[in-house]
């Protein structure tokens, strides 16, 4: 295996952040639908029936050979199709690169079983923009980058997309309230939220929608 790749695989395994995240939702007991996995550093460690989905051949190809389930195909496309349904979403950061972060939320709730849970985790820019001045809180800002988010924006975003938040965390520390306290300097969240079933535009936004065709 490319020592690269083997690393990624440690990595994921060590942090104590993904740890957190996993502990918290189980999701190593859950079927997870990973968008954007890679080669599958973080699928490796959720239930079984969990699947990951990529644009990338070589990805999706080392993904089989390891025993993953890594489905090629663009999860923005509109041919692009899943039959299955699952426990959780989980998109590690996938959302600040995507064309249409609105249409991404709102096509995504048809693979989640009744009850199931989104997780995002993003770059966010920190509350203490200063900060962005130090190399290690510049993640958000990277040139690949086209969507940009603080806390408040994502927390907005994924409100407005017709979910109901559960926490927006950094996930460094298992206690909530002492994690909490250091929001102002995290550079990066994790969202978790279920689908709202009582959503629905506001009568201006559909106003707006009036005759608009996709």
């Amino acid at each position: 295996m490319d020592p690269k790749i083997e690393k990624r695989f440690e990595n994921t395994a060590k942090s104590k952040t993904f740890q957190n995240v996993v502990r918290a939702f189980g999701l190593d007991k859950k079927a997870v639908l990973d968008i954007g996995c890679s080669y599958g550093e973080f699928l490796a460690k959720f239930g079984k029936g969990s699947a990951g989905v990529t644009i990338n051949p070589e990805e999706s190809r080392f993904g089989r050979e390891r025993g993953l389930d890594i489905r090629l195909g663009n999860i923005e496309a509109s041919d692009f199709v899943l039959n299955e349904k699952y426990d959780v979403i989980f998109a590690n950061n996938l959302f600040e690169h995507l064309y249409s972060p609105h249409d991404f939320l709102c096509r995504i709730k048809k693979y989640l079983k009744p009850n199931g849970l989104l997780i995002l985790g993003v770059p966010c820019i920190p509350k203490i923009v200063s900060l962005l001045h130090v190399k290690k809180f510049r993640g958000s800002l990277a040139d690949a980058h086209i969507n940009f988010f603080t806390r408040g924006t994502l927390i907005k975003t994924i409100e407005r997309s017709g979910w109901k938040l559960i926490t927006a965390r950094g996930f460094h520390f298992a206690n909530k309230i002492v994690d909490h306290l250091l929001d102002p300097i995290y550079p990066h969240f994790y969202v978790a939220a279920v689908v709202d079933p009582n959503f629905q535009y506001s009568e201006k936004r559909l106003r707006e929608l009036a005759g608009y065709k996709r």
